[in-house]
């Protein structure tokens, strides 16, 4: 724990240092944990010992998702969501769907899984995150409707798909009981406790027995988060369910404390999101690529430029986004926490060809996270007026504007 403890606190100061620079180009402080993780690791310097199987890689990845997921259901509060449902209702309606058949079929196909071992990977990799698409998803230029999208999309995808992901594994098991009924009253209990717990908290608040000093502000939320993160852990009530509902619900009834927590909150998420990536990068040896396999990387390279790019095509035809809009769209569906979490699961249950499968899970991940955030910040240029002319592209605008009006003024002078 002393190394990796050290270790990461390197890394923050590094990409603490190189901030401003990361925000400017490619370079991207979540490629800089991944790949620092992945040097550290066994299969390079050996500095950090880690196995998939052992607790605090779980337990670190399900509680960065928790916080990612909290904090992304701040940004929009239910009276937005209803207002805006339009286009997030096509990309979980009929995009989710559509990405885990093609991803099934191409895992089958490309790998040679069998239907159930396919459908399983592809409800594993079909959760999206926009942690990896920051500066598109961060930018005040870029169309509100498309950073709403992609954050109502990335938020509820991954308590959808969960359904999905257990009754697959059931079946490759070979087990008779689906556990429909339980997994029903998980996703239920979840939602309840995301929206009761921040309600009661926030009412209590207003009443006359109680008052938040001002330096206390940011500090509710979080205790509201950490509550229905334990209530949630103790009546196994869905997790990550519970906190995007805690994150509405408070940015719903609470305004104000959600803008109390908004700094304060993003940089949490940041250090988990940032801790869990280092360790994620340690299980990735030079070993644990090359059992992948050909196939498996060609299966990994269709899943991120195929699979979600053709579903989101044919699920928003028709849909009123500019070619631009829909090509963001359609490019920026990261693979991230949900993925990592999911993935973990599949390899404790112990089914036949789960090392594959998980192996085949993290190989598409590293793509991931390695090319969605680090071209977030091409992507976003394009939107930066109303006209989607990259920013970099107005000084080249004005060289052209004064060499044409010297030239102008050269053949009026001529004349």
């Amino acid at each position: 724990m002393t190394i990796l403890l050290t270790a990461f606190a390197g890394l923050l100061l590094l990409a603490v240092l190189v901030s401003s620079l990361a925000n400017r180009t490619i370079l991207s402080t979540a490629a800089l944990f991944l790949v620092g993780g992945f040097l550290l690791g066994e299969g390079v310097t050996g500095v950090v010992s880690l196995e998939p199987g052992d607790g605090m890689v779980y337990t670190l990845a399900e509680l960065a998702l928790f916080a990612v997921l909290f904090t992304d259901g701040m940004h929009a509060g239910w009276q937005d969501l209803r207002a805006a449902w339009r286009l997030p209702g096509r990309a979980l309606g009929w995009g989710l769907p559509l990405t885990l058949l093609v991803t099934a079929v191409l895992a089958h196909y490309v790998i040679g899984l069998s239907w159930i071992q396919a459908l399983l990977i592809a409800a594993v990799l079909t959760p999206t995150d926009p942690v990896f698409a920051a500066a598109l998803v961060g930018n005040d230029r870029v169309p509100p409707r498309l950073r709403h999208l992609l954050n109502v999309e990335s938020g509820v995808n991954d308590g959808l798909i969960l359904p999905f992901v257990v009754v697959f594994l059931a079946i490759a098991q070979g087990s008779e009981d689906l556990h429909v009924g339980e997994l029903s009253a998980e996703l239920a209990l979840g939602l309840v406790i995301g929206v009761a717990v921040p309600w009661a908290a926030i009412m209590l608040e207003r009443t006359r027995l109680f008052a938040i000093a001002p330096k206390y502000e940011p500090l509710n939320a979080v205790a509201i988060g950490l509550l229905v993160l334990a209530l949630g852990q103790a009546t196994h009530g869905n997790l990550f369910l519970a906190a995007f509902a805690a994150g509405i619900t408070v940015a719903t009834i609470g305004d104000q404390h959600r803008e109390a927590f908004e700094e304060f909150g993003e940089l949490v998420a940041e250090l988990l999101k940032l801790a869990a990536l280092l360790v994620f990068g340690a299980l990735i040896s030079p070993a644990f690529l090359g059992d992948v396999g050909w196939r498996g990387w060609v299966f990994a390279v269709l899943a991120l430029v195929l699979a979600r790019p053709l579903a989101i095509w044919v699920s928003f035809l028709r849909s009123g986004l500019s070619p631009r809009e829909q090509g963001a769209v359609m490019w920026f569906g990261p693979k991230g926490f949900a993925s990592v979490v999911y993935g973990l699961l599949v390899l404790e249950s112990g089914i036949p060809d789960a090392e594959k499968i998980f192996h085949l899970v993290a190989v598409t991940i590293v793509l991931s996270i390695l090319a969605h955030s680090s071209t977030d910040v091409v992507v976003a240029r394009g939107f930066d007026d109303e006209r989607e002319v990259p920013s970099w592209h107005g000084p080249l605008r004005i060289g052209r504007s004064r060499t044409k009006s010297t030239s102008d003024t050269s053949e009026n002078d001529t004349s």
